[in-house]
């Protein structure tokens, strides 16, 4: 699975306008546009995901740098960064000693 990147877009763009945009190039998977949580507007960049990666070349070369609803579009393979695994910490340091001693009761 090859993960795009795609910037530029306007932001009252809809899922299924940049599907039928981008399919004619390659068959997608996953569509992902990207949307501020109050008011429901893109951002200004979406990602998709297609299987094969001669379909995300295809998409890439016929589409970056074309304009699309009165925009012109970015897109790329999207370089995701590993994830580091979280180190565990147990809670309470005991090497740490509190400022004040608890009262017993």
């Amino acid at each position: 699975m090859t993960k795009l990147f795609i910037g530029g877009l306007s932001e009252n763009i809809q899922e299924m306008d940049l599907a039928i945009f981008v399919s004619l190039h390659g068959q997608i998977e996953t569509i992902k546009v990207v949307r501020d949580r109050s008011t429901g507007k893109c951002k200004g960049y979406a990602f998709l995901e297609v299987n094969k990666l001669a379909d995300a070349n295809n998409i890439i070369s016929n589409l970056n740098g074309e304009t699309f609803k009165g925009n012109v579009v970015t897109v790329k393979i999207c370089e995701e960064q590993p994830v580091a695994p979280k180190k565990f910490q147990p809670k309470g340091n005991p090497a740490i000693k509190s400022k004040r001693p608890r009262l017993q009761r």
